[in-house]
């Protein structure tokens, strides 16, 4: 009894430090067989993966991050392999050899990946300095007057880069777009135990991405997140001390529950469920919490946004696909359920987690576009009338 309650314990332990170690080390994913680039259009063949046969638009890292392309649509598949457009080959040599998927598409800084000027400027947060992207707005943009900008929240383990598709949409309807990295990012500082808190603490550095855009003339933010990211925007824009400026959230895959995220990996890995929620209980206790490496308890009922959704008070749009495999939308559908009146679920089939944009670039801009103006407009008129 004793020992089987030790191993529990072990189990529990290194189940959750996994969840809460950054890993920033990414593997190849995916093989390369050949390279056509002179073919009309031209392709890239690869050998056939969950990712690599769902059409869209997709980016291609190898050789580390020597170099990168981005991919368009399926032009063949069967069984073995896939061949795809190449739409562009922003740097190095594509060849074959092994190499890493992305959902980015976009690859380096908004100046170089998107065309757009931008800064490169670092926010003061408690930990730091951490470093930031700021694209000014397009002043032809029909909110350039509102004073709205928007900041944009990447997820667990990825780059700034994941939140560059939404840039060119929000730009061109004349919002500035903050870009800010939060604790433990590469190029961040780190939380004192080196450990994530799934948003329970990272929402401070983006707190301090708001204010920093307040001091800039910001009188009403839309915070945009994805998949953790998710989980940080919900904290920050429930806990701010700017929270007042934030006018409405965008969120992609979003992770609204923490408990139905690590129950699916649990059981994708086969840890049972009392193990799994032991890890839960050992995150949120005052010693326990050391043994997973955590600076502070973490209790992820907190975090739980299908069981606070009576405490929501802002706008918020869900985009998230039936197919995502990592993060599944059954809480962001009972979230939705449970708030008909502030949360819009836009209801995607394909895209793994955090692909929906890649499935559908044109409409997701269209949403999001058509959201972001329609809580703008909202909040003038309420301010003129006050």
């Amino acid at each position: 009894m004793a020992v089987g309650a030790v191993l529990a314990t072990a189990v529990a332990a290194y189940f959750t430090r996994r969840v809460v170690t950054p890993d920033h080390v990414k593997p190849d994913d995916v093989q390369v067989l050949d390279v056509d680039l002179a073919a009309t259009p031209p392709t890239v063949t690869l050998v056939r993966t969950d990712d690599t046969v769902v059409d869209g638009r997709y980016g291609l890292w190898w050789g580390g991050r020597e170099g990168h392309a981005r991919l368009g649509r399926v032009v063949f598949a069967d069984d073995d392999v896939v061949v795809r457009e190449v739409l562009a080959v922003e740097h190095g040599e594509l060849r074959a050899g092994p190499a890493r998927w992305n959902q980015y598409f976009y690859s380096g800084a908004p100046s170089e990946s998107l065309g757009l000027a931008h800064e490169d400027v670092e926010v003061a947060s408690e930990l730091g300095a951490m470093p930031a992207w700021h694209v000014p707005a397009d002043d032809a943009g029909e909110l350039a007057e509102s004073g709205t900008w928007a900041v944009l929240v990447h997820g667990r383990g990825a780059t700034r880069e994941e939140c560059l598709r939404a840039v060119p949409p929000l730009h061109r309807l004349g919002l500035p777009v903050l870009v800010p990295s939060y604790r433990n990012d590469l190029d961040a500082p780190r939380d004192p135990a080196g450990r994530y808190h799934l948003g329970d603490r990272e929402w401070l550095d983006v707190e301090a991405g708001l204010e920093w855009a307040v001091a800039r003339g910001a009188r009403r933010v839309v915070l945009v997140g994805w998949s953790m990211g998710g989980a940080i925007v919900l904290q920050a824009a429930t806990r701010s001390s700017a929270a007042d400026r934030v006018v409405a959230v965008v969120l992609d895959a979003p992770v609204v529950d923490w408990h139905d995220v690590l129950a699916h990996h649990s059981r994708v890995n086969h840890v049972p469920g009392p193990v799994a929620r032991l890890g839960h209980a050992m995150m949120r206790h005052p010693l326990g919490r050391r043994v997973v490496g955590l600076e502070q308890p973490l209790d992820l009922r907190r975090l739980n946004w299908v069981a606070r959704a009576s405490e929501l008070r802002l706008p918020v749009l869900l985009v998230h696909s039936d197919a995502d495999e990592f993060v599944p939308n059954g809480p962001s559908k009972a979230l939705a359920a449970a708030r008909p009146d502030l949360v819009t679920l836009v209801p995607w089939r394909h895209g793994r987690h955090t692909k929906e944009w890649n499935t559908d670039p044109d409409r997701w801009d269209e949403v999001v576009t058509a959201f972001v103006r329609e809580q703008v407009r909202d909040d003038l008129r309420r301010a003129s009338t006050a």
